[in-house]
Order: C-alpha cells, then sequence, then structure tokens
C-alpha cells in the first residue's frame, strides 16, 4: 500500500468494532504494520495487568508487531474509570497524529470507543477541559495534553504500583470505601468468596437516601436511572456537587450544542474510518466455544487461581469484600467458576486427579461462561446499531462492514477490503465500497414503568417491560393475587 507524501496524506483515526472473536485485533496489527500506524486498546478488561488469559490479551509477540498503548498497566486491585480512558486516550491520540502515525482504536468496550468519538461525558478531574463542549482551555504550564501523555508514559512503564508485584497491597481495592465491616478470621482465610450478609440492609437503605435525593436535585435523571443503580445515582450526585446543576442539564446543554443530538455531544474528530467486523451468529456461537475451551487448556484456572491466592494474601489485613461488578472482576470466567474456585481453594489444580463432584462443578462453570460469551457478543453487535448506526448522518462518521465469517478468506474478504477503503480515504477519495445504511432506533431504554402487582418494582425500558411481564416471578405474584381475591370472595359469601 502507498505510503503517501509526508504533509499530503489525511490522517484519519481508525476505530476497529466488532462482537468479541471476530478478529479485531488480527486487523488492528495488520492494518498498523500496513499503513503506520499505533493501537490504542479499548478494552475495560485489557488495561489491568496480568490476567492475559481471561482477558484474551494479545501475546507479547504481536504487540511487539505494532505499537500498542493502554493495555496491561493498571492494577487488578484499582478501579478504572472510562473518564480516565479517555482522559489519557485523547492526547494521545493526538501525539500519534503528531508524529505524522495513524492511530488505531481497537476493542470490545464500545462506550470507551464513543467517549473517544463523541463529547459525551463530563469531566471528573481536569479543570482545564470545558464542561460542555470538552475543549480545552489555558493550560498552567505541566498541564493538559503533556502533562497526560507522561503520565501514561509512567503509568505504563511502572505498571501503576512501583512495586515488585502487581497486587500491591497500598493500592486500594474493589469497595474497599463502602465495604468496611468487622474483620473475621474466617474472612481473611477466604475474602475473595465471601458475599457478607451483615451490612445488606444498610446498603438498601443507603441506596433509597441516595436516589431519595437525586430524586430532590435531579428528578429528570432520577425518572431514567433504577433506584438500585447505585452506581449511576451516586455518578449523578457527584457531577451536581461538583457543578452545582443537575447532571441532566449539563447532558442536555451537551445535546443543543452545533453538531449535538439526541446521543450526545459533537463529534470530535472530523476524518475517522470505523471499520465493523461482522460474523454470522451461529459460526460466531461455534468460534466462541471453541475459544473457551482453548482458555481452559491455556491454563485459564491456574490463572485464576494464582490471582485468587495473592488477592486473599493482599487482604488479609483489610477489611474488604471483593465485587464481581467492579474492576477486572467483571471479566467474564470469575463468577461462572465461582462455585469450583471455592472448592480448589489451597490447591494445586490438577484435572487429572480432580474428583467427579469438581469435575461437574468445572463443567458448569465452562458451560456458563460459553453461554455468558454469546450473551455478550450478542451485547456488542446490539450495542453497534443502536449507539454508532442510529445516529444522525451529520454527527457520526461512516462505518464500513468486513465480514469475518469465513476466516480461511480473510486476506480478501477483510484485509484488503480495509486496506482499498483507508488508501482512498487517506488520500481524500470516495471509497469503493458504500458505507452501512443508517438504521433508526425508538429509544424507550429509559420508559419508566411500576409494576403494582408485583410490589410496585420498577422497571425502565420497553424490552425489559415486556419480558417482566413474561417471566415467572410476575406470574407467580398475579397468581398470588389471584388467589387472595378468591379467598376474599369466598369470605364475604
Amino acid at each position: 500500500m502507498a505510503a503517501g507524501v509526508a504533509g499530503v496524506r489525511r490522517l484519519p483515526l481508525v476505530v476497529i468494532l466488532g462482537s468479541t472473536g471476530t478478529g479485531k485485533s488480527k486487523l488492528a496489527i495488520e492494518i498498523g504494520k500496513k499503513i503506520g500506524g499505533e493501537i490504542i486498546s479499548a478494552d475495560s478488561m485489557q488495561v489491568y495487568k496480568g490476567l492475559d488469559i481471561i482477558t484474551n490479551k494479545v501475546t507479547a509477540e504481536e504487540q511487539s508487531q505494532c505499537p500498542h498503548h493502554l493495555i496491561d498497566f493498571v492494577s487488578p486491585l484499582k478501579e478504572f474509570s472510562v473518564v480516565e480512558f479517555r482522559n489519557m486516550a485523547l492526547p494521545l491520540i493526538d501525539d500519534i497524529k503528531s508524529r505524522d502515525k495513524i492511530p488505531i482504536v481497537v476493542g470490545g468496550t464500545n462506550y470507551y470507543i464513543e467517549s473517544v468519538l463523541w463529547d459525551v461525558l463530563i469531566d471528573e478531574e481536569d479543570r482545564n477541559v470545558n464542561l460542555s463542549s470538552g475543549e480545552e482551555l489555558d493550560e498552567p504550564e505541566g498541564q493538559g495534553p503533556s502533562r497526560k501523555i507522561k503520565k501514561r508514559k509512567l503509568l505504563e512503564s511502572t505498571g501503576v504500583l512501583g512495586s515488585t508485584t502487581i497486587y500491591d497491597e497500598a493500592v486500594v481495592s474493589p469497595g474497599e470505601a463502602s465495604q468496611r465491616s468487622k474483620r473475621s478470621e474466617e474472612r481473611s482465610k477466604l475474602q475473595f468468596f465471601t458475599d457478607a450478609e451483615a451490612g445488606r440492609e444498610d446498603e438498601h437503605s443507603c441506596k433509597t437516601s441516595l436516589y431519595d435525593k437525586l430524586r430532590e436535585v435531579d428528578p429528570a435523571m432520577a425518572d431514567k436511572l433504577h433506584p438500585s443503580d447505585s452506581r449511576k445515582i451516586a455518578r449523578s450526585l457527584q457531577i451536581y456537587e461538583q457543578h452545582g446543576k443537575p447532571h441532566s442539564t449539563i447532558i442536555q446543554e451537551q445535546q443543543q450544542k452545533p453538531g449535538g443530538n439526541a446521543f450526545g455531544g459533537p463529534q470530535r474528530y472530523e476524518d475517522v474510518c470505523v471499520f465493523w467486523l461482522q460474523c454470522q451468529r451461529g459460526i460466531l456461537n461455534e468460534r466462541l466455544d471453541k475459544r473457551v475451551s482453548e482458555m481452559l487448556e491455556r491454563g485459564l484456572i491456574e490463572e485464576l487461581l494464582n490471582f485468587h491466592r495473592e488477592y486473599n494474601h493482599v487482604l488479609a489485613g483489610k477489611d474488604t469484600v471483593a465485587k464481581y461488578t467492579e474492576g477486572i472482576f467483571q471479566s467474564i470466567g470469575f463468577k461462572e467458576f465461582h462455585e469450583f474456585l471455592v472448592k480448589q481453594q489451597g490447591k494445586d489444580f490438577d484435572e487429572s486427579s480432580t474428583s467427579a463432584e469438581d469435575k461437574a462443578l468445572l463443567k458448569i462453570g465452562l458451560d456458563n461462561m460459553k453461554t455468558v460469551t454469546r450473551r455478550y457478543a450478542k451485547k456488542q453487535m446490539t450495542w453497534v446499531r443502536n449507539r454508532f448506526l442510529a445516529r444522525p448522518v451529520s454527527s457520526a462518521p461512516d462505518v464500513y462492514g468486513l465480514d469475518a465469517t469465513n476466516l480461511t478468506d480473510w486476506d480478501n474478504s477483510v484485509l484488503q477490503n480495509a486496506l482499498d477503503i483507508l488508501d482512498r480515504l487517506i488520500f481524500g477519495k470516495r471509497p469503493a465500497i458504500e458505507p452501512l445504511p443508517r438504521v433508526i432506533i425508538q429509544d424507550d431504554r429509559h420508559a419508566r414503568h411500576v409494576c403494582e402487582i408485583c410490589e410496585n418494582r420498577i422497571i425502565l425500558g420497553e424490552e425489559n417491560w415486556k419480558k417482566h411481564l413474561l417471566s415467572k416471578a410476575h406470574k407467580w405474584h398475579v397468581k398470588r393475587k389471584d388467589r387472595g381475591k378468591q379467598h376474599n370472595a369466598t369470605k364475604d359469601l
């Protein structure tokens, strides 16, 4: 592929979307080698250091073929947010372009990618960023993009921790601030697996109090959130406290800016090329099942057990309960193998000598992981349609579909098509392949329903409401109410 003349070719931001298992990383590396690009990983689990198998990281050999950024550099015991990702990725993109290279953003965490492409978030940390537009203001010396790039390089070089182990005891672990409770001998022995009953009533009370506070200061945002969604509720309250106005008002201001729309603020970059790797559903499911089995063969269980041992050692002196909804613990594989891993604590895993009972638990974990992986892949496909293709043409880049169903024809159906499209875009020409058409999606995710039959349970979203009405729990409450009516009618006779 022609490299072009320096100063003549355009430097687009390349974005590669696709479900897990479609070959996103493979395409990114091949494109990067051909056009002189550098890869920015947009994967919320691959930012964490270690745990290479469970997060399905590219190998060291693959990383050596093309420069990679924002991968394998955060402690597994540290929270890493989308805001932190965006604040590192944006100056990094500018830095790559300034060196006449092409940034390639690739990963399965689509909301990370959205935070880069559009002004859709509120900055929590950097006071030098305008809250509504994301435009950088005048910076004091030592601030802004140059400072952020130095910070990122420091994090990548030190692994965040600055110690010989990646599980540093100085790092605040998941849930520590909110899960303080009396230390016990039993918890210290099996800290990770403890799902403490103590404090649950207080937690429920706290959630209710937070939601009531949000409804008081920002009723519009409260209507969009479920009362149990404590993380988003706390986030909205934090924004209100920091900026003195409701979260919903700030979002509305973003949407009303030139180029903004119902999805958020305007597009950040003018030259963007988005590839969406697609695969027939049945074939993708088979591919994902096979990959999970291969992960097991590569040592998935050993990796999880080693991590848990190290984690428990770190938490021996802490009053902390880890949660499957925070940090690296959200990775597919932790929760799915929970029962098996509990029984393996303190043992060296050897499948050949594992008991029949443990083998049964292992199979359940493996099957659960396959099911959840397939479900996640479907969710990723839906996200692309609903969040990328549903945006107005005037505020969204073109999305080019690449068929990754037949891996034996990869070079022709995927790689060559991608290179042809990029070659024309780089030199200001229209690609021969047409982008995917836009879709019209009715956004009813925040439609609010209250099921009086199910004790005033709140359901958000039309699709969730339909599912609720067909659920066993709802039908059970309906039957119970009918029995109650019949009983009262009998008493009145």
